[in-house]
């Protein structure tokens, strides 16, 4: 689940690419609320490697919310056919992030939906993830929507999926630290 865009496309854009960037996390939820369960997990790492897997529901993750499909484009029947075991996506998020923080803009939803993965795998998750508000101070903030909307149509992605809702992030991120770094 990767598209087309790499660090050297978005520098030709414009946009560079940073060691210094966070790594970022998104995931994709059958629904809000408790009896919601991730459904796609999306990183990107500072050096803009990126890890996408859809997630095979368990076998008791049945909660469903159609308003969530309707933002995502997931369904259900993707899941089972495309979708990944959930202790294989573990493993694998694991050798792919290592010990470092991934930073999510959705903290507050995001980590427990996480959590709840590591959890029923039972698998020990070996990174931590934290919110993006932390490394943001309250000007960068303000304009954050406007990088955010800026990068969209800059890079044309917008495909609310989690990948591609993580690169977004990140390169709003850059965008906003740029920002701050000209105005001073």
């Amino acid at each position: 689940m990767h598209n087309n865009f790499t660090s050297s496309t978005f520098r030709k854009m414009g946009l560079i690419i940073s060691q210094q960037l966070p790594a970022i996390i998104d995931v994709e939820a059958s629904g809000l609320g408790r009896f919601g369960f991730p459904i796609e997990l999306g990183v990107v790492l500072a050096n803009g490697s990126r890890f996408c897997r859809l997630i095979r529901p368990f076998e008791d993750w049945t909660y469903w919310d159609d308003d969530a499909q309707k933002m995502h484009g997931i369904s259900r029947q993707q899941l089972f056919v495309h979708g990944i075991d959930g202790v294989q996506v573990c493993h694998e998020l694991n050798q792919f992030v290592g010990q470092q923080t991934l930073y999510s803009d959705a903290w507050v939803v995001d980590k427990p939906w996480v959590l709840q993965l590591f959890h029923k795998a039972n698998v020990n998750m070996q990174f931590s993830i934290s919110s993006l508000e932390l490394l943001l101070k309250e000007e960068q903030l303000h304009y954050w929507d406007r990088d955010k909307a800026f990068i969209q149509r800059r890079s044309g992605l917008k495909r609310h999926r989690a990948s591609t809702d993580a690169c977004i992030i990140q390169l709003t991120f850059e965008r906003n630290a740029q920002r701050m770094a000209n105005s001073t």
